[in-house]
């Protein structure tokens, strides 16, 4: 008897549906075909003691199993109940014609319950598109999977639930998810405020500019001085997510297996990678492709604490992920397309002992080491970085205050604003959603001067020997400066502000 069950192979952050062929025949033996890997082919050990032990039976005949279409390779252990339901079916065990409208995958325990699998909101939106009735999964991953709408979401925790389903026996009910009330768990109380931070007022402001215009940001100071505290709170003033980023992001998370127990993901994601990560746990790969950080911070922060650390080829294979907002991994067998748009904040001490020209310092730096461990970050990546600013310790006076400083939800209310004037702004242009992302040819169109901001700008990029790439860097930082004033032309002090951005830049930094 042949019999036909479906299931989904995901690739990059798209899912694929696969059709499980299951035929039983006179004779003895299994044989599973169109390229599965190991897990799958173990799989008959976990089916089999998984039904024996639900009082079903693995029939004692020859099994064909056939994973259409053959040429694509299937990996993973998610197959387990799809090739369950199959046999039951075709040894006669489950008579229903149910089974070809519903989508059924899920990891076996050698006791019938099942474990989760990844990337179940990519599954189910495949499922929608290609009209099927329902999805049958684990039941740890029913809150992202019940987002889609409009397609039944069942929960599935042991494979009786599954057999006395389509007997028309069991009580099983779809999941649902009121995606508006998910959305609106927004981030009023954070959990990293900017109302805890003692002083450090130029560094808010830097912070505020930067999550207003999507801008790129690098913290230079000593240790101890706060970045790392001032990074953590980023998020907190990010714009809420809107519901298109949101599921963005969520798919993201559930093809990397990190959704275990979440609906759908309303908080931008935070990063921050260990300086030991290797370029693939970065950028995304392995031979099971799996996307990296920079895919994992979509939609959200990406924070490199200790930039110059990093080995440098793994700061390298950022550039591109950086300029174009998604990353492309090619090997011999396949192509995959990861989203990236981010924003970076990275960090650094100004020299390996950690100080810049403090005659008081615990420890000092030649100005030849200092040079050495400044030029471990490329030209071409700073090039990249729209905001240089430098971090001083806080003074005693301003750590003892016992006046509260200005709350993240304040804050956000001023990005939010900057962030809805750049939307109207490039509402023609697909792609682009707010300064940051602008091209040369956009700068040109909306970052226009007057003739005192462009003296003034001249002049500054001769005294203070600023690079020229520096130039388009300014232009974007002091548009997004002029949008937080809802100003629609760019000032002489909006410039003025967004100079004083480039430390990098300057000669003596580095040269």
């Amino acid at each position: 008897m042949l019999v036909k069950v479906f299931g989904s192979a995901v690739f990059g952050v798209e899912a694929t549906t696969i059709t499980v062929e299951v035929n039983t025949e006179k004779g003895i033996g299994y044989h599973l075909v169109g390229l599965p890997d190991s897990a799958i082919k173990e799989s008959s050990f976990r089916i089999a003691a998984a039904l024996k032990n639900n009082s079903y039976q693995f029939p004692g005949k020859k099994i064909i199993v056939n994973m259409a279409p053959a040429d694509l390779r299937k990996e993973g252990s998610a197959y387990d109940l799809t090739i369950a339901v199959g046999i039951l079916a075709a040894s006669s065990q489950i008579t229903s014609k149910e089974i070809e409208n519903y989508i059924i995958m899920g990891e076996l325990s050698l006791d019938g319950t099942l474990q989760p699998i990844k990337g179940a909101l990519s599954i189910a939106i495949k499922a929608k598109e290609e009209g099927f009735k329902g999805i049958m999964i684990p039941i740890q991953n029913v809150k992202e999977a019940a987002i889609v709408e409009n397609i039944d979401v069942y929960g599935i925790s042991n494979v009786t639930e599954v057999i006395e389903f389509f007997e028309g026996k069991g009580n099983l009910e779809p999941t649902k998810i009121d995606t508006t009330e998910e959305f609106s768990k927004t981030l009023n109380f954070p959990e990293h405020d900017f109302a805890d931070v003692k002083g450090q007022e130029g560094i808010k402001r830097c912070m505020e500019i930067a999550a207003a215009g999507g801008h790129n940001i690098i913290l230079i100071g000593p240790p101890g001085s706060g970045k790392t505290m001032l990074a953590k709170r980023l998020p907190s003033i990010l714009p809420p997510m809107t519901m298109r980023e949101a599921l963005e992001t969520t798919k993201i998370h559930s093809v990397a297996g990190k959704t275990k127990d979440v609906g759908l993901m309303v908080q931008r994601p935070f990063r921050s990678p260990h300086h030991t990560a290797s370029s693939v746990s970065l950028v995304g790969g392995g031979s099971y492709p799996q996307p990296g950080e920079i895919s994992l911070a979509h939609n959200g922060v990406l924070f490199l604490d200790e930039l110059p650390e990093f080995k440098r080829e793994v700061l390298e294979v950022m550039r591109q992920p950086l300029e174009d907002r998604e990353v492309t991994i090619s090997r011999a067998k396949f192509t995959i397309t990861y989203p990236s748009s981010f924003m970076l904040v990275a960090s650094m001490n100004p020299s390996p002992g950690g100080y810049f020209n403090d005659p008081n310092a615990p420890v000092s730096s030649t100005p030849q080491e200092m040079q050495r461990y400044l030029s471990k970050i490329s030209g071409p990546l700073l090039d990249r970085i729209d905001i240089h600013i430098e971090v001083t310790p806080v003074p005693f006076e301003k750590l003892t205050e016992t006046r509260k400083a200005e709350s993240s939800v304040a804050i956000r209310e001023r990005v939010t604003k900057a962030r809805q004037i750049q939307s109207q702004r490039f509402e023609n242009f697909e792609h682009i959603h707010y300064n940051a992302q602008m091209s040369s040819k956009l700068i040109r169109e909306f970052c226009v001067l007057d003739e005192v901001s462009l003296q003034l700008l001249k002049t500054a990029m001769e005294r203070l020997n600023l690079s020229a790439r520096a130039y388009d860097r300014i232009l974007k930082v002091s548009r997004t400066i002029a949008d937080l004033d809802a100003s629609e032309n760019i000032q002489s002090h909006h410039i003025a502000e967004a100079i004083q951005y480039r430390s990098l830049d300057r000669e003596g930094w580095l040269g």
